[in-house]
């Protein structure tokens, strides 16, 4: 199995990093600096903001407003690498809306922002953190499902998925994130306001 670096530390990154050790993929964890929280359980390699990329997938697992920080360090370092956007840009001061344009999404902006040779793929935008951690969603097996223009990249990102014993549907090209990132926006809410559970949510049942 390939391997994987996860920018930030939170409870996604540590998700995926969970996800990624399930398919035998090495983990490479870079937090904003030394003394940063971390999620994720003990045995990974850490790094800090700066630190070299050795993952072939790299997971910006941090808000999308962190983006252009995040590109300062390693916007030449993430050509020809497999670069996933995990975000949803809702706007928590209202929980009201999106904050990527109108006819776009956060993937295809970091899209425009990467190098010539990187591949984004939208994946696990629409999953909450425990259903990737146990591989389960309610009685079922988790879906995630993601998007890109690349198909080597998303054999990789899907190969990543079913590794870990998750099921993997391909929605089609990156204009698709805009659909995910409503779905994500919509399934957050919905949790948030009680309406469903954080440790559950939706799925394909065929």
């Amino acid at each position: 199995m390939t391997s994987i670096s996860i920018i930030g530390s939170g409870k996604m990154g540590a998700a995926i990093a969970e996800v990624a050790t399930r398919a035998g993929a090495a983990v490479q964890i870079i937090k904003r600096s030394a003394t940063s929280p971390s999620a994720a359980r003990d045995g990974y390699d850490y790094g800090v903001m700066g630190d070299e990329l050795t993952g072939d997938l790299v997971v910006l697992a941090v808000p999308y407003g962190a983006y252009p920080g995040i590109l300062q360090h390693y916007r030449d370092q993430l050509s020809r690498k497999v670069v996933i956007d995990i975000s949803n840009p809702i706007d928590f001061s209202t929980y009201d809306r999106l904050r990527s344009p109108a006819d776009s999404s956060t993937a295809a902006e970091l899209a425009k922002m990467l190098p010539e040779g990187s591949a984004v793929v939208k994946a696990f935008n629409v999953n909450l953190g425990e259903t990737l951690t146990t591989g389960t969603n309610g009685t079922t097996t988790t879906t995630v499902l993601y998007a890109g223009d690349y198909a080597e990249a998303k054999i990789a990102v899907a190969q990543l998925i079913e590794g870990a014993g998750m099921r993997a549907v391909d929605a089609g090209p990156l204009t698709r994130a805009r659909e995910l990132e409503a779905m994500g926006f919509l399934q957050i809410i919905m949790a948030a306001l009680g309406k469903t559970r954080y440790e559950s949510g939706f799925t394909l049942l065929a």
